[in-house]
This record gives structure tokens, sequence and C-alpha cells, in this order.
């Protein structure tokens, strides 16, 4: 394989308007196959979710969409809330406001645990109660969920196994996070979603770059050039980042693995 194209963002870019009408019949086409009678979507007030929505919409129409924001006292924002219901009421489709503090609360009382301060345990607990309550509402009105997920935090890992990493379907999955700005920008998402920093709002302070300890301007070229061959030590030369850097990416990868494939069958 030929490894002289340079990394730079030009790679990146893409014709929003192409993915957009190719991401929406793909979308209806799932959503008819699936005889759905609606597509369900978690509402966070970001960017990828705002998306998701707006693609819902044009694929099937605003009648058989509805979005459901589940915030929780622990980190609620306020401005998130209201971003996501100011969203779907522009957007026109059905919103549910679905407060899940009490049942995060019984289960943590309920559940014995070892280390009750734990982020991580909480932070995953909090995605997985998300999820079980976007599928109530997928029984309930005959529906699917669609997934928010986009290329870069499906390929680092960073998301919940069981938790924001369920769903029936992932309409950004194919998209690095950088290429889903400029879908949105397209998609005439409003500007104070735009303009958010990236957070999974698991807890209080977290940051997606600033967990993943790189910016997504540059995890998306390196995992760019990762995907198309290139050496770790040649994207990290050709983007002028320290080789530890391109490792740690690699390392997310792998040690993500498990998370992208379909359990494992012990065969007897």
């Amino acid at each position: 394989m030929a490894h002289g194209f340079e990394l730079s963002e030009k790679l990146l870019r893409i014709n929003p308007e192409a993915a957009a009408e190719r991401l929406t019949a793909l979308l209806k086409r799932f959503v008819e196959q699936a005889q759905a009678s609606c597509a369900v979507v978690g509402l966070s007030g970001g960017v990828d979710s705002s998306v998701v929505a707006k693609l819902a919409v044009e694929a099937l129409g605003k009648d058989r969409v509805v979005g459901v924001s589940m915030p929780e006292k622990e980190t609620v924002n306020l401005r998130d809330v209201e971003d996501a219901g100011r969203f779907a009421g522009r957007l026109g489709i059905r919103y549910f406001l679905v407060d899940i503090s009490d049942p995060l609360k019984a289960v943590s009382e309920t559940v014995p645990v070892f280390n009750p301060s734990s982020l991580l345990a909480k932070g995953n607990l909090k995605a997985r109660m998300r999820m079980l309550v976007l599928y109530y509402f997928a029984n309930r009105l005959q529906g699917v969920v669609l997934g928010t997920g986009n290329r870069s935090e499906i390929l680092t890992g960073y998301f919940t196994k069981h938790g924001d990493g369920a769903s029936d379907v992932l309409p950004l999955g194919g998209l690095y996070k950088t290429q889903v700005y400029q879908l949105a920008a397209y998609l005439d998402i409003p500007p104070q979603i735009l303009r958010k920093t990236p957070s999974p709002g698991l807890w209080p302070g977290q940051t997606d770059e600033g967990e993943l300890g790189i910016r997504y301007q540059t995890l998306d070229l390196v995992l760019y050039g990762l995907e198309r061959g290139l050496s770790p030590r040649l994207v990290a030369r050709r983007l002028g980042l320290p080789l530890k850097t391109v490792l740690r990416v690699c390392s997310l990868k792998a040690s993500s693995e498990h998370k992208r494939s379909h359990i494992p069958i012990l065969m007897v």
C-alpha cells in the first residue's frame, strides 16, 4: 500500500450534503426493514445526539422520532437539558424528560460494592441506566434505539459497553468526530450546541478530550493514518507528534477491541 499521502485536515473533509442524503436513506431503510414505528434518541444537548435526531427527522418525519433527555442530580447541567428540549421543540418531535437520579440511587444502595467512590463504576451505571430507559421507550412504542456514537469514540473505546455503546444502529459510526461537526454545520445545528466542550456527563468536570488526552482534530488524523496502514512511528513523524501520543491511541484501540466485537462463544 502506498503511504505517500500527507496527514492533513483536508483528508477528513466530507461532502456534508452527500453524507446527509446517504445517511438519511440508510436510516430510513433500516427502520423500515425493522418494521419499527419510530426511532428513539437520547438527547444530551450535545452535537452528536442533535445530529442523529435531525437525520432521523429527515429520514422518518418528525412524528416518528422520539427524543429523551435523562439528567441526574450529580452532574445535571441545566443548560444541556434546556438545549436538548429547545432543539426537540425546534424539530417538532415528541420529547420526554426523565430524571434518572432515583433509579441510580436505588441500584447503588441495593448492590454491594467494595469501592463506592469509583467514578468509573458510577459513570458506567449512569450510561447503562440511560440505555435502559431508551429501550423501555422503544419497547413501549415499538421503536428502535438510535446510537449517537461516532467513529472516533468507537475506535478508541470511548463509550460504555452495554451503555451508550448499545443501540440498534449507529448513524454516525462511520464519521470521525471532526466530520460530525462538518455535518452538523450543514444540518444547521444551533451554534450554542456546536460550541460546547464534548462530554459524556458521567461525573463533574468530565470532558472527552481531557480523558482521551488528545484533541479530536489530532486524534482523528492519527486514527486516519493508522487505519490506512501507516506505522505509529510514521504517523507521529508526519503529524509532528511524540511517538508516545500515537502509541497511546494504539493502546486505546487494542484494549477496547472487546467492546467492538461480538461476545465470544467458548465452544466445547
